[in-house]
């Protein structure tokens, strides 16, 4: 099923400048392989890692966290502390 996948501003540029992409997934792991697919610039900064975040509740490694066009999502930049 479609999903909606909000993207913080430095990821427009490779995504022909939009704000919000759509594709088809289930788990949090599928929308990122369907971003990677549809998008091939992406795959990259995924690689190094991205958190999403769910409905306001951030994922950094739930791949098999289920969404839905229900969901509000968003790719974010993976904090990294120390």
């Amino acid at each position: 099923m479609p999903v909606k996948v909000h993207l913080w501003s430095g990821l427009r540029s490779l995504t022909g400048g939009q704000e919000v992409v759509e594709v088809e997934a289930s788990t949090i792991g599928q929308m990122l392989r369907a971003l990677e697919r549809e998008y091939p610039e992406l795959k990259q900064t995924i690689a190094a890692g991205v958190s999403v975040a769910v409905d306001g509740k951030v994922y950094a490694y739930g791949l098999t966290e289920p969404v839905g066009p229900e969901n509000e999502i968003y790719l974010m930049q993976r904090i990294k502390g120390g």
